[in-house]
C-alpha cells in the first residue's frame, strides 16, 4: 500500500464493489482534504451510497483502498471501524432513522451519550443544534408526533452534536420540500465550516453543489467530472446563530 497525500484527511483508491454481483462502484479514487466540503453527485443508482459506505467504513470495498489522517481504513477490523464510526464520523441519510421512544434531544443527544458525557452536558449540546436547525422547540417531542422535516433536522442535529471530524451526508435533504432543503443544507454546510468539519455530501439534485466547494459526478459506479465549483451561485446567508 502507497500512504495517501498528506493534504487529504479522506482518501479513496481505485474503489470496486458490487451488490449481488450487480456493480456499483467501478474504479473510483476522490481525495478529500480537511474542512472541505465535496458534493458528490450523480442519478439514483450511480454509486453515492455506496461510496459514501465505503468512505465511513460501513462497507469493506472489494477492491481498493480507504484512508482517514494517514490511516487505511478498509484493513481494519469490524470493531475498530465500529469505533472509528462512533468516534470520528458523522452519518445521516435520507431517512432519519430515530429511535421511537426516545424524545428529539435523546435522539439527538444520542452520539454523546453513547460516549459516556453526563446527560445534562449532552441535553445542552444536543438543545443548541436543536435550535439552529429551528426545531428546538420541540426537544421533548417523540418522532412519532414531529413531521417529516422536523425528524430530518433532528437526524442533521444528531450528525453534527459530537462535532466530528467528517460527516457523511447521504442525500440528507431528499424527502423534503424545497424550502426546507435550501435550509437544511445551508445550515449542515455552514456549521460544518464554522466548526472546521470535513463532509462528504452527496445529492440527486445538481443543485447541491452550490453548497459545496468541489464537485465529483458519478453515473453507472465510475467518476464522470471532479471540478473545482468555482463560479457556482453562492449560498444564501445562514442564520445568524448557525
Amino acid at each position: 500500500m502507497v500512504a495517501p497525500p498528506d493534504n487529504d484527511v479522506l482518501f479513496a483508491r481505485t474503489l470496486r464493489h458490487s451488490h449481488r454481483g450487480s456493480p456499483a462502484l467501478l474504479g473510483v479514487s476522490v481525495g478529500v482534504r480537511e474542512g472541505e466540503i465535496l458534493a458528490v453527485v450523480g442519478p439514483r443508482g450511480s454509486g453515492k451510497t455506496t461510496l459514501l459506505r465505503c468512505l465511513s467504513g460501513q462497507l469493506v470495498p472489494d477492491q481498493g483502498e480507504v484512508w482517514f489522517n494517514g490511516a487505511p481504513v478498509h484493513t481494519q477490523p469490524a470493531a475498530a471501524r465500529d469505533h472509528l464510526r462512533r468516534e470520528r464520523f458523522g452519518w445521516v441519510g435520507s431517512e432519519p432513522q430515530l429511535l421511537p421512544e426516545l424524545t428529539a434531544w435523546e435522539n439527538a443527544a444520542l452520539p454523546l451519550l453513547m460516549r459516556g458525557v453526563r446527560s445534562r452536558a449532552a441535553r445542552a449540546q444536543a438543545q443548541e443544534w436543536l435550535d439552529r436547525l429551528d426545531i428546538g422547540a420541540a426537544a421533548r417531542k417523540h418522532p412519532a408526533r414531529l413531521l417529516q422535516s422536523e425528524r430530518q433536522r433532528v437526524a442533521v442535529a444528531r450528525a453534527l452534536v459530537a462535532t466530528p471530524a467528517v460527516v457523511f451526508a447521504d442525500d440528507p435533504a431528499a424527502p423534503l420540500h424545497r424550502a426546507d432543503r435550501a435550509q437544511v443544507l445551508r445550515t449542515l454546510t455552514s456549521a460544518a465550516r464554522s466548526h472546521g468539519m470535513t463532509v462528504v455530501l452527496a445529492g440527486t439534485d445538481p443543485d447541491t453543489a452550490r453548497y459545496a466547494d468541489r464537485t465529483l459526478a458519478l453515473r453507472d459506479g465510475r467518476t464522470e467530472s471532479a471540478t473545482a465549483v468555482q463560479d457556482r451561485e453562492t449560498p444564501d446567508p445562514a442564520p445568524a446563530n448557525a
